[in-house]
């Protein structure tokens, strides 16, 4: 497997963090197939299905920062830095 690790620290308060964390989830849903779900500050999330099958990771939101963790199948190794690359810009807009 091929793993994504990322932080970002913000400058949100941890209510608009967790938003945004969620609709990062939402599109993910709705492009991948993901199955997401909170856990406490962490959401859970992971493809059972379709083009990103196997996928899967973590969100985890704190008071100054914002981790992702994403373990992708090897079919997807191919497009990590793509994936990496997608994932910075929507932490980008969350400073």
């Amino acid at each position: 497997m091929a793993t994504i690790d990322i932080t970002r620290n913000h400058s949100l308060a941890k209510d608009a963090a967790r938003s945004q964390a969620e609709e990062l989830a939402k599109t993910l849903e709705s492009k991948f197939n993901l199955a997401w779900k909170w856990v406490g500050d962490v959401i859970h999330f992971e493809a059972p299905s379709g083009p990103a099958k196997g996928t899967k990771g973590e969100v985890h939101v704190s008071d100054a920062s914002v981790r992702v963790a994403i373990d992708l199948p090897f079919l997807l190794k191919a497009f990590k830095s793509t994936i990496e690359e997608k994932v910075n810009e929507k932490l980008s807009k969350m400073a």
